[in-house]
């Protein structure tokens, strides 16, 4: 990330309390801190954090709590992740914060007058000399334009009657983070909430706020498309690049090697979810992550994988032949596969419910499968054919959204998938055939944009471009 190395050299203390309602805010110009212009715009998340106080009934509050930080082993921690919803509504990629975002101003005993707050953690020399530079509580004011933002520190004495309020809303996913061993500062935090809500538990509700965020997440601006953009772009790059470099003796993980540095070089913070990189047996294990097999010249090999860029997550997955070359048997079960993604993508369309893409899909393998006597019932496509074809896509892999009719705005997958495991009820000859072929789909106000195009998707395209010399051979 870019702001790691950068560093604060002059701080502007802010007298939050001044002026009534009017914040006083730092200097910028004063500041060397650079905050990274190549994020979303303090303006996206302000606008969202309105869109939800727009959505809430009166007289609520709505709470997030940032994502805890998890321990890997002893000393070392898991690379931190923001919670989606938190970063969604404020830009903040720290650990130990929460925020308040009220329906209506609130004045406060110490002549605070806000509907939004935001507690942080503080700015700390001895500790940001090991992890980093902290916005504190005048960072976000100066540089995420928070109307009001304290220490966490200062939750405890923060005189905040919770129980005056209709309707407090949590997201469900706090009981997990109650439940985390690490007893830092978004422990205490949690501690506290809690302690004030004694007086408030039987007005804390959770399905609403999902229910809001799901609204509000499901629809994508301009702002989250550009970077959406550029992570599908970059994990296409990375599937392009895997064709050219696959081979005959290539373990799985050095198939995921290649993906993950195309990633990096790219500017993708992370992968978006473990790379799936199953090869033979494996291309028939859906959620296949310990890619550890060599690769031999009979295996398909399924590579569904997607970077992550500022937050955001591509899913595209491709079904490649290790040597160059897919057989009869297996251009066969490709083909049923992807006329039936087409299918799906065809009904890709405002209006269309959510599961037309998944039904038009299995439609297509159910009856390709009869005709070639995979299966002796339609009903039966279920064995071969086991998951749904199309999520949201987002923030999250699996984004959040409520499944209601497609709208513009929506980028959903449609990734139908044919799976045959050795000893299957069907010819020999297509045991360990598994193919999946997946794309990001933008809806639009006429034709569904494939996002993903970039990657190709038909036979000949793929054995000739596997056919090009790659920088890793």
């Amino acid at each position: 990330m870019k702001n790691i190395c950068l560093i604060i050299t002059i701080l502007f203390f802010v007298d939050l309390f001044a002026q009534e309602e009017q914040l006083v805010i730092p200097d910028k110009k004063a500041n060397n801190y650079e905050y990274d212009h190549d994020l979303l715009t303090p303006k996206f998340h302000i606008d969202k954090r309105q869109a939800l106080r727009d959505s809430m009934p009166s007289n609520s509050v709505a709470v997030f709590f940032a994502s805890p930080v998890r321990n890997r082993s002893n000393d070392v921690d898991y690379e931190y992740h923001q919670d989606p919803n938190f970063y969604y509504l404020t830009g903040l990629r720290e650990p130990h914060a929460v925020l308040f975002i009220f329906k209506e101003m609130q004045e406060f005993s110490n002549g605070l007058k806000t509907d939004e707050l935001l507690f942080l953690q503080k700015r700390d020399a001895s500790n940001e000399i090991w992890t980093g530079k902290r916005l504190g509580s005048e960072g976000a004011i100066q540089y995420l334009e928070f109307k009001a933002a304290l220490e966490g520190s200062d939750f405890a004495g923060f005189e905040m009657e919770l129980e005056s309020f209709d309707n407090i809303f949590v997201m469900e996913q706090l009981d997990d983070v109650k439940n985390t061993r690490e007893k830092d500062d978004l422990y205490d935090l949690i501690k506290l909430f809690d302690l004030k809500l004694s007086n408030a538990k039987n007005k804390v509700k959770h399905k609403k706020l999902g229910f809001i965020m799901a609204s509000l997440r499901q629809i994508k601006s301009e702002e989250e498309l550009v970077l959406m953009r550029e992570a599908i772009n970059m994990t296409c790059d990375a599937q392009i690049e895997l064709m050219k470099a696959l081979k005959p003796g290539m373990k799985e993980y050095q198939s995921e090697a290649i993906i993950e540095y195309v990633f990096k070089k790219n500017g993708a913070e992370y992968p978006g979810f473990p790379s799936i990189l199953g090869g033979g047996e494996n291309s028939c294990v859906l959620h296949y992550t310990s890619n550890r097999k060599p690769l031999t010249g009979k295996d398909l090999l399924v590579s569904d994988i997607g970077a992550e860029y500022h937050g955001y997550t591509a899913d595209v997955t491709r079904t490649l032949p290790t040597d160059g070359h897919f057989s009869e048997e297996e251009k066969i079960i490709y083909n049923i596969v992807l006329e039936a993604q087409q299918a799906g993508i065809d009904v890709c369309k405002t209006g269309n419910k959510f599961w037309d893409p998944h039904n038009a899909a299995t439609q297509v393998i159910a009856k390709r499968l009869l005709a070639l006597g995979i299966i002796d019932k339609e009903y039966k496509v279920r064995d071969y054919f086991m998951h749904g074809t199309s999520h949201y896509l987002g923030l999250d892999v699996h984004d959040q959204g409520l499944y209601t009719p497609l709208e513009v705005g929506n980028v959903i997958t449609v990734e139908p998938g044919i799976y045959i495991p050795e000893g299957s009820k069907c010819d020999p000859k297509w045991w360990n055939i598994g193919v999946r072929i997946e794309d990001d789909i933008l809806i639009t106000n006429g034709e569904p944009e494939i996002l993903s195009d970039k990657a190709p998707r038909e036979i000949k395209a793929i054995e000739a471009l596997m056919k090009e010399d790659s920088s890793f051979k």
